[in-house]
């Protein structure tokens, strides 16, 4: 079932809220990123068709913070130009939904879930609308719609500060759809959690984006717990990326080429590991990170 409705219609979406053959969800067409003389990113094209999961990967400092902040408006450009839905990127656009990394909440705050999916969908207007006016009804049936969506109905009017991780993440996904967005902007969104909560937010954007055929840009240390939906990867590192299908950018060869020092990609279980071979020889254990710190298990 699609979230958005007839009367909400943007030129990358039909009248049903499916999105419309042939508009891209994001566009990078030569974008190029630098502060001062240090250069994050150059000459990067990029195209994300609706319904595809783009990973983004690479240590600190590679421009994976900053490349969502030129989607959120909020940093431009030094060279190229970023289209979200076949509109320019702009601050504020319904167009992009963003689920944030794990943030600290008062313990105090008696903000309930169903506010947040509230701020999702009026954030952008001065006001609340008049309660039980026709305005109101119509938000109030569409953030019970939203919130059972991602089944988070059962604690709608609870606390966000009474939730778990697992919880607060699923209101979170609920508000950052509330829009229908085109794009679906994820920064490390499964950081905080343990393994059982990753997979199930993990699967549950999986759906979503299914369902809805919103396009996922996803920010990440860890590749693991979404490697099964991921269709391309895009891997910073060194001022330079590499972008295309996991199997061909998550390997010895193109990490290697990446960090300029030598890289192992390891396959266990179906689990992405990656380590230095200067650490793999020395000590025959997995787990440690190269000397310009790729995501040790993550890519």
């Amino acid at each position: 079932m699609s979230l958005i409705r007839p009367d909400e219609r943007t030129p990358d979406r039909a009248a049903d809220g499916r999105p419309v053959p042939g508009v891209p969800a994001l566009e990078l067409s030569g974008a190029t990123l630098a502060y001062g003389s240090r250069v994050l990113w150059s000459d990067l094209d990029l195209t994300i068709s609706a319904g595809q999961l783009v990973a983004v990967l690479g240590p600190n400092g590679s421009g994976k913070t900053s490349l969502m902040r030129v989607l959120l408006g909020l940093q431009p450009l030094t060279a190229g130009s970023a289209k979200i839905g076949g509109a320019p990127v702009r601050r504020g656009s319904t167009r992009v939904g963003y689920i944030p990394q794990k943030v600290s909440v008062e313990s105090t705050t008696m903000v309930r879930a169903r506010d947040v999916v509230r701020m999702g969908i009026d954030g952008h207007r001065w006001g609340l609308p008049l309660s039980f006016g026709p305005r109101w009804r119509r938000q109030r049936d569409r953030i019970d719609e939203l919130l059972g969506a991602v089944g988070a109905d059962a604690f709608a009017d609870a606390p966000v500060s009474m939730l778990s991780g697992g919880e607060l993440q699923r209101v979170r996904i609920a508000g950052a759809l509330a829009s229908d967005p085109a794009l679906l902007l994820c920064d490390e969104p499964l950081a905080a959690l343990d393994l059982r909560h990753q997979q199930e937010v993990a699967a549950l954007i999986d759906e979503r984006r299914q369902l809805s055929g919103t396009a996922v840009l996803f920010v990440t240390h860890d590749v693991n717990p979404v490697l099964e939906y991921v269709d391309q990867v895009l891997y910073l590192a060194g001022g330079r990326f590499r972008l295309g299908p996991p199997d061909e950018v998550l390997t010895s060869e193109v990490l290697t080429d990446l960090y300029g020092v030598p890289v192992e990609v390891l396959r266990a279980k179906g689990r992405v590991i990656v380590v230095s071979s200067s650490d793999l020889n020395a000590s025959g254990h997995h787990h440690h990170e190269p000397n310009q710190h790729p995501p040790g298990r993550s890519s």
